[in-house]
């Protein structure tokens, strides 16, 4: 009955066009009035606890029960997405404009900790839908904005972002798909892999090559497409069995002379790339918050198992050598958790966030596997089996450590952002 409230509550707010207190409402009212006696803090507003508290209950009560099925079949979790969408728990981002709660980063990362602490197969299926959509909230015009976001709002579509190739993944200069203006109509022809909700999309955000002259430089020469699903000469491949988030549907996509009009261009050809790095700056903490979620459950599980095993006489929590673990593994989760929240409130203030965000995502992604690793070796044996949750935590992590960016490549853009401070 609580989380049904909570659903009515939600849906309230975005009946009564309600703007969250999120972080950049504050930083705006605090620079609009000149009051600097907010200062740093750590609380939350009354309406953040409320999208988190529901969150939380959604995750543990309608998540958690059946994450083992979906893990199992690697079926599309149909009902979870549609329930979250009714709790208004997807698509956060989306202006009140469009029909969205035009939330800031911010709120969205509580959302999708409590939500990746259920399963991450869960939440990628979810997170993935909004980085299909950022590109079209931060350039698309209000046409664009109108038509393609505005209908997430008015029942659970999915959309994907089309990007990655077979050749070509954090080498993004180096897509080889192309599209080709004639008329009022650009050709499309290429093959993307890897996309998630590749084949449950209602639409695409796909970034093609513009420029045929293999030297022009990649801030030129990609240019940014909004692509129906369902349009002509589109191949949906098939569905990816991975190593981890069964669940989240993961397929390579052909696209053979597909025939887009000019007017789903975002901004204009060939700002492409910029539109594309840009939206990692809104979705890389939602990412790290994913995998601060996994590892918290890792922890919790760990924990619980800790306090229960026993071996010479005694709990195995009360052993050194474990409750060091624990220690360590709580230490990771803390930290992860803040630096995923400073990079958010960064990007929800106004401020360009690409050092704090690949910090988050990076730091994130390693503490999730080492902390589901360390849950494994806690478990002992039964870690190593189907039956107990912690070995599917271990292979949904792997991948926080490879989507939206390496954690290789997370660290050459820190070492950029760092080391451009001292140069003139």
């Amino acid at each position: 009955m609580a989380l049904r409230a909570s659903g009515r509550f939600l849906n309230n707010i975005v009946r009564c066009g309600w703007k969250s207190q999120s972080t950049s409402a504050q930083a705006a009212a605090a620079s609009q009035t000149g009051n600097k006696g907010i200062g740093f803090s750590f609380e939350l507003s009354d309406q953040q606890k409320e999208f988190q508290e529901t969150a939380r209950k959604f995750a543990r009560e309608e998540i958690i029960p059946v994450a083992a099925h979906y893990d199992k079949t690697g079926e599309y979790p149909v009902p979870l997405i549609k329930r979250a969408w009714e709790l208004g728990l997807m698509n956060g981002h989306i202006p009140e404009s469009c029909g969205g709660l035009g939330l800031g980063i911010f709120d969205t990362c509580l959302i999708t900790e409590e939500i990746a602490y259920g399963c991450t197969g869960v939440q990628t299926a979810i997170e993935a839908n909004s980085l299909g959509q950022m590109p079209v909230i931060i350039a698309g015009n209000e046409t664009q904005k109108k038509k393609y976001l505005g209908r997430m709002t008015e029942e659970p579509l999915m959309s994907a972002y089309c990007v990655t190739e077979p050749g070509a993944g954090s080498d993004v200069a180096g897509l080889k798909t192309r599209a080709e203006k004639k008329g009022d109509e650009y050709i499309i022809n290429g093959q993307k892999m890897w996309i998630t909700n590749g084949g449950k999309a209602n639409w695409y955000f796909l970034l093609a090559r513009t420029d045929p002259n293999p030297k022009a430089p990649a801030s030129k020469a990609f240019t940014g497409f909004i692509v129906e699903a369902n349009t002509p000469g589109i191949q949906i491949g098939r569905k990816e069995m991975n190593m981890g988030q069964r669940c989240s549907d993961t397929r390579g996509i052909v696209f053979e002379d597909v025939r887009v009009p000019a007017e789903n261009v975002l901004i204009a050809e060939g700002a492409g790339f910029k539109i594309a790095m840009g939206a990692f700056d809104k979705t890389r903490p939602p990412v790290a918050a994913g995998a601060v979620g996994l590892a918290q459950r890792a922890l919790n599980e760990a924990a619980a198992y800790a306090l229960e095993r026993k071996t010479f006489g005694k709990p195995i929590a009360e052993h050194q050598a474990v409750s060091f673990m624990l220690a360590e593994m709580a230490m990771k989760v803390e930290l992860a958790r803040m630096a995923y929240q400073r990079s958010a409130w960064e990007i929800d203030a106004g401020r360009r966030n690409t050092y704090y965000s690949s910090i988050a995502k990076a730091y994130a992604g390693d503490i999730a596997n080492q902390v589901a690793s360390d849950a494994v070796q806690i478990f002992g044996g039964n870690g190593f089996n189907s039956e107990y949750p912690v070995e599917k935590l271990m292979r949904d992590a792997k991948i926080y450590q490879i989507y939206e960016g390496t954690a290789q490549i997370q660290r050459l853009i820190i070492a950029r952002e760092f080391l451009g401070k001292f140069k003139v």
